[in-house]
């Protein structure tokens, strides 16, 4: 009944910290959200008169007079002003990042600041730079960067959850549950996604696994940070989507297409993750500036390739056609999305917005640009599908009544395949268009994409499986520990403490041998029980100097024995969470864990696993 009660209480405590954690992230999001609503108005919509379009359900805060015109229907020099104001964003942000307030391995982008804490730092981010990104992924994505802001919220939430992690004293395992918690966190409040963003934040850290562990902490957090943003926001889901017939879209033809769909997003996904790469590459390794510049270089190259997409594809200067080219460049796409899901973008604009925005979020984030490629990879797959669905409409028309549906899978299947996450990219397109009735086609055209990529990947950070990731070494180290029992690694020579000593000589002897725990046996050398330097210290200051050590040491004990398996050792070490165990004959007492008449006959502790553990291995791959 006692160990009930203690279970329920560390329930409701860990259930308590995640609402907390939830809350603050959903607050975080709320304030990253007004920020950038605000400095967008500023940039676009006071400066060169263009209003992005955007979600249907998203709510706007602020609105300002423009100031000279509408770049869109006066064109001219507000054209060429447009495409200039990626490149300011930029320099302000490169200068904030890399010069000013340095971030820690500035080369990560937020997503991966996220991934990387969780697998190589034991779940720390510094909040400095947390706030730091924050503020340079705000200047970049509103000023029309070709980045998303659901990489930032990511990464904010998951510094909130490191900050408290640290703030409650948890352990490196349970830090971790609270930083892949709280970034889901993140995605589930911007995006108005709990199911997604709670997948997001167990299913991005690998590329083939997810983070189990952590689904119901993600899930809770998920849920109150989605509370807290629909409180600010507004509830219901962010896209409005059209009519649609789900009888036909269920019919054998129309699941080929999807599944053809899925495959189409390929080659685009291969080329945006080498382009991603190439762009790294250039802007890091060959080109020879100061960093602080190249983000400013990078929005320079944005604004002409939206220049030059706009002359190209838009000769007549129409307006809703130009809105349609711009929205697909600038920002992360949230606007274009949503005139995807309308069909209310032609098959010229659809087809070069599928190519012109992996450029454009390859130069944004190569170039080292704050932001996210979660969105821009939501909008490359809308444009794509929803191309597809407009050549498709025209040979098939009877078949695809609404091509705009292929436009909302080509999202899910996209990122799906280019984050190694087909569950959130499921849930998230699922949740945001509000139809959960497109589960099977999202998933016929998610399914090939993802398992035919392959290990490629947006986010390089992500590893293979648990098992590779540093986070888990410790727990997969039963692979050789298989077969190996206690009396081939415990060490035999263990200095104990006699029962009958008083605590004065127990703390002379602990001074003079210098460890900090020690087995309490009796005079035949059986186990009584174990004390410590800061239990005896204590002892000392209550005056109980002249009291027996096995009045006042600690009975109840986890042991090990000779002939158990290492891999069972090293499962009480974790679950209880001790570095070394008493070694103990078997007794005929009060059981395996805590009383009975056992012979101390040595100790076994982490590094005594661990050696046997590398001995066994260099066994296996025999000599160099």
């Amino acid at each position: 009944m006692t160990g009930e009660i203690k279970y329920l209480g560390e329930w409701a405590k860990h259930t308590f910290n995640y609402a907390i954690i939830g809350i603050l992230v959903g607050i975080a999001i709320v304030c990253f959200f007004l920020s950038l609503d605000l400095l967008s108005s500023l940039f676009l919509e006071f400066l060169t008169g263009y209003s992005p379009p955007s979600p249907v359900n998203e709510p706007h805060f602020f609105s300002f007079r423009p100031l000279f015109g509408n770049a869109l229907s006066d064109c001219g020099w507000l054209l060429i002003l447009l495409a200039l104001i990626p490149a300011l964003g930029g320099l302000i942000s490169g200068l904030i990042k890399y010069k000013l307030l340095r971030v820690e391995k500035p080369e990560l982008h937020e997503t991966d600041v996220f991934i990387d804490a969780f697998h190589n730092e034991k779940g720390l981010i510094k909040g400095r730079d947390g706030l730091v990104r924050g503020v340079c992924s705000v200047l970049t994505l509103s000023s029309g960067g070709s980045a998303g802001r659901e990489g930032p919220s990511a990464m904010l939430g998951a510094t909130i959850g490191s900050l408290l992690g640290r703030f409650l004293k948890v352990e490196d395992r349970e830090r971790r549950k609270l930083v892949a918690a709280a970034a889901g966190a993140g995605i589930a409040a911007i995006f108005k996604s709990p199911l997604g963003g709670a997948f997001f934040g167990i299913e991005t850290l690998y590329r083939r696994d997810m983070e189990v562990e952590a689904l119901v902490p993600a899930i809770i957090c998920s849920i109150t940070s989605y509370i807290v943003s629909c409180s600010f926001f507004g509830p219901g889901h962010l896209y409005g989507i059209g009519e649609y017939n789900l009888t036909a879209l269920l019919k054998p033809f129309s699941l080929l297409l999807f599944l053809a769909l899925g495959l189409a997003c390929i080659p685009f996904v291969y080329a945006f993750i080498k382009l991603l790469e190439v762009s790294r590459s250039i802007f890091f390794t060959r080109l020879r500036i100061p960093d602080f510049l190249k983000p400013a270089l990078g929005g320079l190259l944005v604004g002409f390739l939206f220049l030059t997409g706009y002359l190209v594809m838009n000769p007549h200067h129409d307006l809703d056609r130009g809105i349609g080219i711009a929205s697909g460049i600038f920002g992360g796409g949230y606007g274009f999305i949503q005139l995807a899901f309308y069909g209310r973008l032609t098959l010229g604009v659809l087809a070069f917005i599928a190519v012109a925005k992996i450029v454009a979020t390859a130069i944004t984030l190569g170039s080292g640009g704050s932001g996210g490629s979660f969105i821009p990879s939501l909008a490359m797959g809308t444009a794509l599908g929803g191309a597809i669905g407009e050549i498709l409409s025209y040979f098939f028309p009877e078949t695809v009544e609404n091509p705009w549906i292929f436009a909302l899978l080509g999202a899910a299947a996209f990122f799906g395949a280019a984050a190694n996450a087909p569950l959130t990219a499921l849930f998230i397109v699922c949740e945001i268009s509000g139809s959960y009735t497109l589960f099977v086609p999202a998933l016929l055209a998610i399914i090939p994409a993802y398992s035919l990529v392959g290990r490629r990947t947006i986010y390089p950070g992500q590893y293979e499986t648990r098992k590779e990731s540093p986070a888990h070494k410790r727990e997969f180290m039963v692979d050789l520990l298989e077969g190996i029992r206690v009396r081939d690694a415990y060490t035999k020579d263990v200095l104990s403490i006699p029962g009958d000593m008083t605590v004065k000589e127990a703390l002379y002897f602990a001074e003079k041998t210098g460890h900090i725990a020690y087995p309490v046996v009796d005079k035949a050398g059986k186990l009584i029980g174990i004390t410590t330097i800061m239990e005896l210290e204590e002892a000392r200051e209550c005056g109980s100097v002249y009291k027996r050590v096995s009045q006042m040491c600690t009975k109840d004990v986890i042991v090990a024995y000779p002939d158990e398996y290492l891999e069972d050792v090293l499962y009480k070490m974790d679950k209880y969470n001790i570095g070394r165990l008493p070694v103990v004959m078997p007794g005929h007492g009060n059981g395996n864990e805590g009383g009975g008449d056992r012979k101390l006959i040595g100790i076994i502790s982490r590094s005594d696993i661990v050696r046997e553990h590398c001995r066994r291995r260099s066994l296996l791959k025999g000599p160099a």
